[in-house]
């Protein structure tokens, strides 16, 4: 490093997700502050450049084409001719693309900041090498985000597979094809590829498809979605053999009986989770902590182990949502430029997952409610779509909404939607979790549109069950077994 000379800087921010959402906002305050902002990927963080917008780029043409595989229940004859695969995919390059290159522009045209589009490494506490230079800043933002997790199967890196990241260069869609990994992205993608003509098979090595969800959440997907992909649960891939026509198996083992089952497909899609890019950051030389999985240790106040260096996003592996970093990017815009001390909170982080029904959550699990409150304080607030008239007419069956309530104070610990929507009838819910009382009044006295849909929200607050009461209904629904309604 002789001869090198180091830049001082009064901010770093490395990466270019939401770590730039308050960066403008610093500036506007004090355009005599030092920025640097380095990333060694494509500018713009992994949601924009890889993750949730271009999937739901591809989404939207899958849904269609499964609404339209609806019509004859309403009398309507259709036939889809064709599906250009090519053209969705390039519909989505060239959106990402453009937003891609005018942040890029932005980042490179701005005169109140520096940026590097290099690999940042910590040389030494507050201490940077970003390509050939050395920077050093009092002050760090780490928004490194995180990268495919790829398992240790047998065979698998010589017979060659797609991720969630190369899977976006395609431009023909496999006649077949594997999905390692049962959880959100493997939901997602199985859903867009058996839309575009593939056959699906999904392997997922959990004993429930889905597991993060409620387990009859997680059942009932597994029923939906299995009418047009295969799902195995419980499997383990321990091999993967390249087959002489270009295709490849995967061995896959019962995790109880260690009965195996063979899949062969043109293409493996590796969707087994997430895994943290720090490791190339070397936090270790910063004196910056990290878990045993390589995920950065931070405190209650997003602030790491070396005081003022803060991590947020998929940095700290708390959440891998794209809405939970820009929230974290807000608490470490107040604790770290408006100097207060604000706690980050989590106790209503909602998700979704964008499959063939849609699938929405928020808040606590059934199980949690009770394990916090007791099960005779928790209420499980139920309705069937089918049974208001917007979800008569739109012929739903089965789908619903639960709703978890402490019965002692009427405030709202949870939802639980699968249907149609469901990522949009959630945020009926979400603000009421967001008040000081969480309180379900304002949902039981409001006015709902009639016979709009989120009526099915509003009547889960009325039809109200004991949790023993509502898995028996589950069981009537074929959505529990005997064993798990009264165990």
């Amino acid at each position: 490093m002789r001869g090198i000379r180091m830049k001082d800087y009064d901010l770093i921010v490395i990466g270019t997700g939401s770590g730039m959402n308050y960066v403008n906002s610093i500036i506007d305050s004090n355009p005599k502050m030092k920025i640097a902002v380095i990333d060694k990927d494509e500018p713009g963080g992994i949601c924009l450049t890889r993750g949730c917008i271009p999937s739901k780029l591809l989404l939207y043409p899958a849904e269609l084409v499964r609404d339209l595989e609806t019509a004859p229940l309403f009398g309507i004859k259709l036939e889809i001719k064709d599906i250009e695969f090519r053209t969705i995919m390039e519909r989505m390059r060239k959106r990402i693309g453009e937003d891609i290159e005018m942040i890029r522009q932005g980042l490179t045209e701005n005169d109140y900041l520096d940026y590097y589009p290099e690999t940042a490494e910590f040389i030494s506490p507050y201490t940077l090498k970003a390509g050939d230079e050395i920077l050093h800043s009092e002050m760090i933002f780490l928004c490194t985000g995180s990268k495919p997790a790829v398992p240790p199967v047998r065979g698998l890196e010589e017979a060659g597979y797609l991720t969630s990241d190369t899977v976006l260069g395609l431009n023909e869609c496999p006649k077949s094809l594997a999905i390692l990994g049962g959880s959100y992205i493997g939901a997602e993608y199985g859903h867009f590829f058996s839309a575009m003509g593939a056959e699906v098979t999904v392997i997922g090595r959990n004993q429930h498809f889905l597991p993060q969800e409620e387990p009859e959440v997680s059942e009932l997907a597994r029923i939906k979605m299995s009418e047009y992909m295969r799902i195995l649960t419980n499997h383990e891939a321990i091999e993967v053999r390249k087959e002489k026509g270009g295709q490849k198996t995967v061995i896959a083992k019962d995790r109880d009986s260690g009965e195996e089952t063979e899949v062969t497909a043109d293409e493996i899609l590796v969707a087994t989770g997430r895994a943290p890019n720090n490791d190339i950051l070397h936090p270790e030389k910063a004196g910056i902590k990290t878990d045993p999985h390589g995920w950065i240790l931070v405190n209650e106040y997003l602030e790491t182990s070396q005081p003022n260096i803060w991590a947020f996003g998929d940095a700290n592996g708390k959440y891998l949502l794209k809405h939970v970093g820009n929230y974290e990017s807000g608490i470490v815009y107040l604790n770290a430029i408006m100097q207060e001390k604000v706690k980050v909170d989590y106790h209503a982080v909602p998700h979704a997952v964008f499959s063939y029904p849609e699938i929405a959550g928020v808040g606590m699990s059934e199980k949690e409610a009770i394990e916090e409150f007791g099960e005779k304080r928790v209420i499980i607030g139920f309705k069937l779509f089918e049974d208001t008239a917007k979800g008569s007419a739109m012929e739903t069956r089965d789908y619903f909404v639960k709703v978890i309530l402490d019965g002692l104070e009427d405030k709202i610990l949870g939802a639980h939607i699968i249907g149609p929507h469901a990522s949009v009838l959630i945020h009926q819910i979400i603000p009421l979790m967001y008040t000081a009382s969480r309180s379900a009044k304002p949902m039981m006295q409001m006015m709902d549109i009639h016979p709009a849909l989120s009526e099915v929200v509003k009547r889960a607050f009325y039809s109200r069950l004991s949790p023993e009461h509502y898995h028996h209904v589950m069981k009537h629904l074929g959505l529990e077994d005997e064993d798990s309604v009264e165990g």
